[in-house]
């Protein structure tokens, strides 16, 4: 076991969805939370965050932190996506190692997985077949990000650890249609129907491909679990063992925003990737489960959008490719 309480713990990316989810667990720990804006470290800086390091003296590190995006943003940009993400993860694992951190989780996401994995997906998947090409530049450099781990743990001996998440949503997601996910995506279009600012809902592809969607809250809680109990060198994945059709998400997402599906598909656009559903049997044998389900997890988040005015500051956009 790896004790938190009392401990200073960094949580690199705290106001993304998944650090900002990360920190409001923590604060149940009694722990002191670190977090740095770009401004007091740009992780893409190694010199920057050695600094940070070196000055904090962190015990612990989420490594949460990333350049994220969906197929337009990723298609558009693949050298920021690659080179980005490749620099936040060497950067804050080898400061980590440098400084003495006592123990590191990297977090890193289900499109690391072949774009025809065998479902639902186990960990040893990994490196079995080519990426889903509109978003191996991520892929790759989450891919690294894993490998590092495990290379600083054969050489140096360091407790550093990967957990994979599967689709995730929650308070802090990115609305913005022309690079959000799939989920958040539909809760905006389906928002913009019953506001009137649009008649159907945009749909890339035939709505066929499956997916499993976790909440952030459930991520931050399984990530403190596994910094607390697990110290392997392969990575976990974390999911809820569930998915749902995008064209069925869809609907549920109009139910709960309450309004009536008007689901209008644009087949010259692709699918992506046909399934994507994470095996979570090591997680739950080591005695971890999601505990909010999809509905009220989608009833919290669009709650939470209304309650603070979200809506009001996102770019407008009729329509966009959502990542799936």
């Amino acid at each position: 076991m790896t004790q938190i309480a009392g401990k200073r713990v960094y949580v690199a990316g705290h106001r993304g969805m998944v650090g900002s989810a990360i920190v409001r667990r923590l604060e149940q720990e009694d722990c002191t939370i670190l977090t740095a804006t770009r401004a007091e470290a740009d992780l893409r800086d190694p010199t920057a965050v050695e600094q940070w390091f070196a000055a904090n003296r962190p015990d612990l590190v989420f490594l949460a932190a990333a350049k994220v995006g969906g197929i337009l943003a990723n298609d558009s940009y693949p050298a920021d996506f690659l080179y980005e993400n490749l620099m936040i993860a060497a950067n804050v694992i080898h400061a980590a190692h440098g400084s003495g951190v006592e123990k590191l989780l990297f977090l890193g996401s289900s499109c690391i997985y072949p774009k025809f994995a065998e479902q639902p997906i186990r960990e040893d998947a990994l490196l079995t077949g080519p990426l889903e090409p509109t978003n191996e530049w991520y892929a790759i450099a989450k891919i690294a990000g894993i490998k590092l781990c495990q290379a600083y743990r054969k050489q140096h001996g360091d407790d550093f650890i990967s957990a994979m998440p599967t689709n995730l949503y929650g308070p802090g997601d990115n609305y913005d249609l022309n690079s959000s996910h799939v989920l958040p995506a539909l809760l905006r279009k389906a928002h913009m129907m019953k506001t009137g600012q649009a008649p159907t809902m945009p749909m890339w592809g035939t709505g066929e491909p499956r997916r499993e969607f976790l909440h952030a809250d459930d991520c931050a809680d399984a990530c403190v679990f596994l910094m607390k109990t697990y110290s392997g060198a392969e990575h976990v994945n974390v999911g809820t063992g569930e998915d749902i059709r995008i064209v069925d998400l869809a609907r549920l997402v109009c139910e709960v925003v309450g309004v009536e599906p008007r689901i209008e598909h644009d087949l010259t656009k692709p699918d992506g990737t046909p399934r994507k559903l994470m095996d979570g049997t090591k997680l739950r044998e080591l005695g971890w489960a999601a505990s909010i389900s999809l509905e009220d997890g989608i009833r919290r988040t669009y709650a939470d959008l209304l309650a603070g005015g979200r809506f009001d500051s996102i770019p407008e956009a009729a329509e966009g490719p959502a990542r799936l």
